[in-house]
């Protein structure tokens, strides 16, 4: 017959097979149910021996996470986790942890070891993965270890002590130059594309921003644009959603050359200024993408960029036009400081004085302390 043990001995029988079976509580599941740990061995004296050198091996941290495979708590720890995070973010996170899955699998927490991060990390970079993609893998797998210390399943966090993989410098951001947003602005069609890369090009606005633009969010004479929302993709639909970040929620100060442009996307009885086939709903923006380049394509001299370059072009104009860095962060919404080198919040004067500076530098020949830069079409 099994006797109960006192102070946490558990509970030791002998089994029909003549050998002793020690079973004891061992701390807690994810789900918060008691986890129970077992030993067999044929004489008493040795079953007692089990457990306690598992005990020793659990308390220097070695054998803490035996009884979780690396999928297994990878899994718990999303599941926690997803709900911190945009359904967007959550697409991006999921494929990654499908591959941490796919390479780890079924090892335990506790075999996984600096080393194997670091080659884990390597191999990566050999198969030609992005520095993005390295960066977010290694991010995923310290919060996954991280999870794991904090609810006492291992002692050390093996990703804080591996080497951060040197990476290529990242490519600079590509812009229009001077001379290719002259043609833009010359020769782009007077239609909906056309209005919407100009202002791209005079806002510096996302693309998921322009998308997700209600003709309620521009003003009625064009002068401003209010960006409150953005389009963001949930299982391969576009729907809207919240902008980037919040100091993305925004004014933004339309330039008097091309408020005609938003002027005339604002006329529209639908509910998005680019509406997808489907009645009320913000359009892919894969098919704005290919528009862009299709309508970019067909302009001599200018090269095929991305709409996102717009608004690096955007940032690079303002730059060189000497507009502080922080007015320019406030304009275009960014939130990390070494986007725009540093963040302040700037106060609507400096943004209209940006834009005034803006417009008398990209306005008529000869005009302006900068002369005829570019030559923004006026209309309306």
């Amino acid at each position: 017959m099994a006797k109960r043990r006192s102070n946490g001995e558990g509970t030791i029988k002998k089994l029909p097979n003549g050998k002793w079976q020690i079973q004891f509580m061992d701390g807690y599941k994810p789900d918060g149910t008691r986890r129970f740990k077992s030993f067999s061995a044929p004489k008493l004296d040795e079953v007692k021996r089990l457990k306690r050198e598992y005990e020793q091996r659990k308390a220097a941290g070695v054998l803490a996470a035996m009884d979780y495979s690396f999928s297994e708590w990878a899994d718990f720890w999303f599941e926690h986790h997803k709900n911190m995070i945009s359904a967007t973010t959550q697409e991006g996170y999921t494929y990654t942890l499908r591959n941490l899955k796919t390479h780890f699998g079924r090892r335990k927490l506790s075999e996984i070891k600096t080393y194997d991060i670091e080659q884990y990390l390597m191999k990566l970079v050999r198969d030609g993965k992005s520095g993005s993609t390295v960066a977010q893998s290694r991010g995923m797998l310290f919060q996954i270890f991280k999870m794991a210390v904090a609810n006492d399943i291992l002692i050390k966090n093996p990703v804080a002590h591996a080497e951060k993989i040197r990476r290529a410098p990242p490519k600079p951001k590509e812009a229009f130059t001077a001379d290719e947003v002259r043609k833009l602005m010359k020769e782009l069609p007077e239609d909906k594309m056309g209005w919407s890369i100009r202002l791209l090009l005079a806002t510096g606005m996302r693309t998921q921003e322009l998308l997700a633009l209600e003709p309620r969010h521009i003003a009625k004479d064009g002068s401003s644009i209010n960006v409150a929302q953005a389009v963001v993709m949930e299982k391969g639909k576009a729907v809207i959603g919240p902008t980037k970040t919040h100091t993305s929620v925004r004014t933004i100060p339309v330039p008097e050359t091309v408020r005609y442009c938003a002027r005339n996307l604002r006329d529209t009885d639908r509910m998005f200024i680019w509406e997808g086939k489907c009645s009320n709903k913000p359009v892919n923006p894969s098919y704005f993408r290919d528009q862009f380049k299709e309508m970019i394509g067909a302009i001599e001299d200018v090269r095929v960029l991305t709409p996102h370059c717009c608004r690096h072009t955007y940032v690079t104009q303002m730059l060189a036009l000497g507009v502080d860095p922080k007015t320019i962060q406030a304009l275009v919404g960014h939130a990390e400081i070494d986007m725009t080198m540093y963040y302040a919040h700037a106060q609507e004067s400096s943004k209209q004085a940006a834009i005034s500076r803006y417009d008398e530098a990209f306005s008529a020949p000869g005009g302006g302390l900068y002369g005829n830069v570019l030559t923004f079409v006026k209309s309306g």
